[in-house]
């Protein structure tokens, strides 16, 4: 006969299982185990190491689609990029798109040049105002330190020698990988523009936010190609960042997921006073028409669709909001 006291404990465990709740780094939703994104500084050399001999190869990997001047399949994503612009910036679909875009990215990386880890991201308050100093732009286990020379040219690190066929902006022409780091704007990267935006009470408000100062912080920060908002992901550091910005979206989302799981929100169609930011586009690269493929008119909802070209297959915006089901099923690890 089971004692009083053994029912009791039974009953406990049973108790703080229900209070734990879901673990996340275990199954998921029909995922099996999640990938765990881990920030870059925490990674050894050797886990740093695969992850840039799986940019090269997908940088040596011929373009299997029929994007823009796009040679490689590195070039197909910076194409896809370059083609969306219009329909992703300063849009309520900002962040659903390039939560589906990175995933783009680490499934190519794993599918087509055999990586077996997970997209890395770059914990950057930890280089706010100091972006030269990071370990991102270590030559030796990063990606390359600044430009240099008159066209600001990376001169070292594993990309130094990467011709890119795509950019600036929306022009196609043959051009190194450069930066020009500015300090004064990484450092909008800073954990007080981060915790402003983690306060913000829905995405109306949150979204704009991490698409100001954090995301700015970055790019700004970086300079040369991560400045160009049409064509950045021609430089590699281009999805450590916005995997950050991913991170503060899926951040903001935990805060409440029974309600920010499905709140999405915001305009179709790039305001005025952001539109002056991007170049015209050439006849090949027309504005969207509008409404948007699952949208109804100007506002984004949960069945607006993200289109990837084909490098995988598109989503709507629903299918993104829980990265911790399919087809996602990832998580982000904390920084140590």
């Amino acid at each position: 006969m089971i004692s009083i006291y053994k029912i009791f404990l039974l009953l406990l465990l049973l108790f703080d299982s229900c209070l734990a709740g879901p673990v996340e780094d275990q199954t998921e939703k029909g995922c099996g185990r999640l990938g765990q994104r881990k920030a870059w500084h925490t990674l050894s050399k050797k886990e740093k190491r695969a992850y840039i001999d799986a940019e090269l190869c997908l940088m040596s990997k011929p373009a299997s689609q029929k994007l823009s001047a796009a040679k490689t399949r590195f070039d197909e994503l910076q194409a896809v990029h370059q083609i969306e612009t219009s329909w992703t910036h300063w849009v309520g679909a900002f962040l659903p798109f390039h939560r589906l875009f990175l995933f783009a990215h680490e499934t190519l990386l794993r599918d087509d040049c055999g990586y077996k880890g997970h997209q890395p991201y770059w914990h950057e308050p930890k280089d706010a105002g100091n972006f030269l100093y990071s370990d991102l732009l270590d030559p030796e286990t990063g990606f390359g330190g600044n430009g240099s020379g008159s066209k600001d040219c990376i001169t070292n690190g594993p990309f130094k020698n990467y011709v890119n066929s795509l950019g600036p902006f929306f022009n196609n022409t043959k051009h190194c990988i450069n930066r020009n780091v500015n300090e004064t704007e990484s450092s909008l990267s800073a954990q007080k523009f981060v915790d402003e935006c983690m306060s913000r009470p829905d995405f109306a408000s949150a979204w704009p936010c991490i698409e100001a100062n954090p995301h700015r912080g970055g790019h700004a920060g970086v300079g040369g190609l991560m400045l160009d908002p049409v064509s950045s992901p021609g430089d590699p550091l281009f999805y450590l960042h916005h995997t950050w910005l991913d991170k503060l979206w899926w951040n903001w989302q935990s805060i409440d997921l029974k309600h920010r799981l499905t709140d999405i929100s915001g305009t179709n169609i790039i305001p005025p006073e952001f539109l002056a930011i991007f170049p015209p586009e050439p006849p090949e690269f027309p504005r969207p028409p509008y409404p948007v493929p699952g949208d109804p008119g100007n506002v984004t909802t949960l069945n607006h669709v993200l289109d990837l070209k084909n490098v995988i297959p598109n989503r709507i915006i629903a299918e993104v909001m829980d990265i911790r089901a399919k087809p996602l099923c990832y998580t982000y690890v904390e920084p140590s």
